[in-house]
């Protein structure tokens, strides 16, 4: 009798073990069979180790990448090859966020009951991207064959309209590998992080308005140049007596270098965290690269380091969403790249947004941001210089100390489009981004209404 209860246990427990091990082969079944079913070995989805199946179109169903038994085919227009690069797609699998690869559980029309059979399926192995090819065109136009990268959002939806990142080539045609530059595979707005010189002011200035009493009061004296614990601290001209606004509408170094002083090293960290600039995003399972910063007990580095200097180093899409945060009263969709993976879910939207959102400052603080920036156009930048947009935008002219230029950068928000440009070794911000900012806001605006 003791024999037979042993082996009944014996044979319960092994069923039990069956079960649980049935039950965690289903969930990673479910979880990572897209990926399973889309290994390189699978010969019925792939031809001589290139995607055999699939197809990318941008958001109006612009065919950008077809999948074949006989290769990949592009579109035909080089233009749209070459500013869709980094998002589509090379042969070669060169760029690991790319639709072509990040998306290819989607290209091979997984489903978790079928398979990848496309007739039992009913899938059409098409992934529909919310970028604007057209957009990625204008912005490629604009960036001139420099260096560097422009991004534009939906901070109410979350899709992102234009992505393009340069150098770049044209995937249809075969490069030498010798030949192409270093950067060309990466796509930077996701993939890579920059000193965002005087655009990371509007940090400083999140931190000194929920931090410093008094701040809207106060007056700040530029010489043109300063003292901090005897160290020397330049700007590139004296600006006088000013306001709060009138120090960010001038991006003086002076008075923000002291601010980041004034504020600590504790609360400068605090701040780059609450504002998801040292967070990854994660765009539809593509994770982005988080920022790094540094914020010394020296006080002329953490004074270098407020004005987006010393150490800092942002990711271009984290400080997309934060420019799109200050547009939506501290709120702002999480970034998509595919055009029906998403949900409303910021009040007032018309489309469709991500799946989430992030809350990352107070609406009061976001409205008087908001409110400067708009003051930095019409003051500084100039509104006629963006007719029709009723722009508001910083700039940055960030020194990387390789002895070249510095990168020029221009970032804000228009109506409903966040948006982030940086030409490498450009120069002066606004001077050298901003009208690549402007023109490419000017198309998405005439087309996006």
């Amino acid at each position: 009798m003791k024999k037979l209860e042993g082996r009944a246990v014996l044979c319960l427990t092994l069923a039990a073990v069956l079960i649980i091990g049935l039950a965690v082969f289903i969930f990673r079944l479910e979880t990572n069979g897209g990926q399973w079913a889309s290994f390189y070995a699978n010969k019925h989805i792939y031809t001589n180790g290139q995607l055999a199946v699939g197809a990318v179109y941008d958001r109006d169903g612009t065919l950008l990448l077809k999948n074949t038994k006989d290769g990949s085919r592009y579109n035909d227009d080089p233009e749209i090859r070459k500013a869709t690069l980094h998002v589509v797609g090379d042969k070669g699998y060169n760029i690991v966020t790319a639709a072509n690869n990040a998306f290819r559980g989607r290209m091979v029309g997984y489903n978790f009951v079928t398979g990848t059979n496309p007739i039992l399926t009913g899938s059409s192995r098409k992934v529909n991207l919310t970028i604007d090819a057209d957009a990625n065109v204008e912005a490629y136009r604009a960036l001139a064959g420099r260096n560097g990268f422009v991004g534009v959002y939906n901070w109410k939806t979350g899709e992102i309209i234009c992505m393009v990142s340069s150098p770049t080539i044209d995937p249809a045609v075969q490069a030498d590998p010798s030949s192409v530059q270093s950067g060309t595979y990466i796509n930077k707005v996701l993939s890579a992080k920059f000193t965002p010189g005087s655009t990371f002011k509007l940090v400083t200035t999140a931190a000194a308005l929920e931090n410093i009493e008094g701040i809207n009061s106060r007056t700040f004296r530029c010489a043109g140049s300063g003292g901090i614990d005897g160290e020397k601290m330049t700007g590139p001209m004296a600006h006088g007596t000013m306001d709060i606004y009138g120090a960010l509408s001038n991006s003086c170094n002076c008075a923000y270098a002291n601010l980041a002083v004034e504020l600590g090293g504790d609360v400068m960290k605090e701040y780059t965290e609450e504002l998801g600039l040292t967070s990854s995003y994660n765009i539809n399972g593509i994770k982005t690269e988080p920022g790094s910063f540094e914020f010394d007990t020296y006080n002329i580095n953490l004074g270098w380091a407020g004005i987006g200097q010393y150490e800092d180093q942002v990711n271009p899409l984290s400080m997309m969403v934060y420019m799109g945060a200050i547009a939506g009263g501290g709120k702002a969709a999480e970034p998509v790249l595919i055009k029906n993976a998403a949900k409303d879910i910021i009040p007032g939207s018309e489309n469709r947004a991500s799946s989430g959102s992030v809350s990352l400052l107070s609406s009061e603080t976001a409205g008087q941001i908001k409110d400067m920036m708009r003051n930095n156009v019409k003051t500084n930048y100039g509104d006629a210089n963006y007719p029709g947009l009723e722009l508001h935008a910083k700039s940055g002219t960030a020194e990387t100390g390789s002895g070249r230029a510095p990168h020029s950068w221009f970032c804000g928000f228009s109506g409903d489009y966040a948006f982030v440009v940086c030409v490498e070794h450009g120069g002066y911000g606004a001077q050298v981004a901003g009208p690549v900012a402007g023109r490419v806001l000017q198309y998405i605006q005439s087309v996006r209404k």
